[in-house]
């Protein structure tokens, strides 16, 4: 287990501390899926970096992720990361990890004045399109299918979302659990053309079944701009709560910094 202490109480009290008495805004969670599809009816692109430190290694992996809706309901789509990881001791590696492609489908929607509740069953495939070798420094060298629910209860004052799933692995690898909770706070009144600013909260995490592994859970504070219709900024840090991993192997941080853009 590894704690992040300071750094987590840190930036915990100075988002409360940031919080005003009233707000009526509300985006999209940045570690957290969403239930809500593209807005206008067709794609978007996702793009952000992830920059992470380990006790023994560092690096940075960039995402390009584009979602696609066939309908108001059912949307598919595709995520590519681009990997740079730096071993200690071992040589540099660059290239393609494992490529994912998901669909989506919302199956309950219930609306009312200012709110929404919304729910979605969401299925990912990932192909171990890394690099492999044997430290499996760019992918899991193993396919893995993940079902989960996504689900979410978002007003003009905050945002409620949360995903629960199971990752199926092959080649013999453990399965896990996985959940995710994510809590939005805007910090601008809503107005037209849109303009916001939202502070998010979340828990990430996924348990490990089998051999005795355990459980994995950051937390990840971040903020949100978002100056228009078609496009959002976004930029929040992950910081370990406990780590089922050896010492190692702990994680210091992943910091991420990103856009989203619909296209049309």
């Amino acid at each position: 287990m590894k704690c992040s202490g300071y750094n987590t109480w840190f930036i915990l009290s100075l988002l409360i501390f940031l919080l005003p008495k009233k707000v009526i805004a509300q985006g999209p969670p940045i570690f957290t899926d969403t239930p809500i599809m593209l807005g206008l009816e067709g794609a978007g692109v996702r793009t952000f970096g992830n920059v992470f430190h380990k006790e023994n290694s560092e690096g940075y992996i960039h995402i390009l992720a584009i979602p696609y809706n066939l309908t108001s309901k059912w949307q598919v789509g595709g995520i590519m990361p681009y990997m740079w990881v730096s071993p200690e001791g071992k040589e540099n590696r660059t290239g393609i990890g494992d490529i994912k492609f998901f669909t989506k489908y919302q199956i309950f929607q219930k609306d009312g004045k200012a709110k929404t509740l919304r729910g979605l069953v969401k299925l990912t495939e990932t192909f171990p399109t890394g690099n492999s070798s044997k430290d499996k420094a760019l992918g899991m060298g193993a396919y893995q299918t993940t079902i989960s629910l996504v689900s979410g209860y978002i007003t003009t004052r905050y945002g409620l979302y949360t995903e629960i799933g199971y990752n199926i692995v092959s080649d013999g690898l453990p399965d896990n659990f996985i959940y995710y909770l994510g809590f939005g706070y805007p910090l601008l009144p809503q107005q037209y053309p849109p303009k916001q600013l939202n502070v998010f909260l979340e828990l990430n995490g996924n348990y490990v079944f089998f051999e005795n592994i355990g459980n994995n859970l950051f937390i990840a504070p971040g903020i949100q701009y978002i100056p228009g219709r078609r496009v959002l900024f976004e930029t929040g840090i992950q910081l370990p709560i406990e780590e089922a991993t050896e010492e190692s192997q702990q994680t210091n941080f992943i910091l991420r910094i990103g856009t989203r853009i619909l296209i049309f």
